[in-house]
């Protein structure tokens, strides 16, 4: 993609202002109550985009989770190595990542590190984490939703290179990829203290049966 900063160049840059602006999200810790209400103590959990690790690595940590997080931006993976020690933390990229062992996650969270892609690595990256969804377990996406390609936009006071699918799209390819969608919403957020526009979140919720 062109014309905007890398996603690890962006948040190497915002680090705890993202956080600042992004981690009270009503919708997101709905999802995570939903979510830790669902798992056994000791369920696997990958956090694909895990920033400062807070709400979500967090939340699952505290929910006896063994939690896994991947993200682009090392500022943001060591951020979230001292915030949230119980979890462990790599710098990685959803798009060529690999799972240790083959029993895949007992639940994949994917609160939006997917913007910063185009239309075809988001849909790629939608079937990689579904392929990593243990029978049984559950997918959680939220993003930004649109059928939108290379856009270029402002964000936080960076010039970003942004894509999506439509609220529909998302939900026919993750149930594409084998998962029965369980929940699909769509939801209003303004960030905290004027930091980002207004924008609005769709959360999904998935599980991929037991046979």
């Amino acid at each position: 993609m062109t014309g905007g900063k890398t996603a690890a160049e962006v948040f190497d840059a915002l680090a705890e202002r993202y956080e600042e602006a992004f981690g009270g999200i009503p919708a997101q810790r709905r999802a995570l109550d939903w979510l830790t209400g669902r798992l056994p103590r000791g369920a696997r959990v990958l956090d694909v985009g895990s920033g400062t690790g807070r709400p979500t690595a967090e939340t699952l940590v505290r929910a006896g989770c063994a939690v896994t997080g991947i993200d682009v931006s090392a500022e943001m993976v060591a951020l979230a190595r001292t915030r949230v020690p119980g979890a462990r933390f790599e710098r990685a990229d959803v798009r060529t990542y690999t799972p240790p062992g083959p029993d895949g996650f007992d639940a994949v969270c994917a609160f939006f590190p997917l913007l910063m892609m185009d239309q075809s690595q988001i849909a790629a990256s939608l079937e990689r984490m579904a392929s990593w969804t243990a029978p049984g377990g559950y997918l959680v996406v939220a993003t930004v939703p649109g059928d939108i390609d290379a856009l270029d936009i402002e964000f936080m006071g960076h010039r970003v290179t942004v894509s999506s699918l439509s609220a529909e799209e998302y939900r026919r390819r993750i149930e594409a990829a084998g998962l029965e969608v369980l929940h699909h919403e769509t939801v209003p957020f303004h960030p905290a203290g004027g930091l980002a526009d207004p924008e609005e979140h769709l959360f999904c919720y998935a599980r991929r049966p037991l046979s």
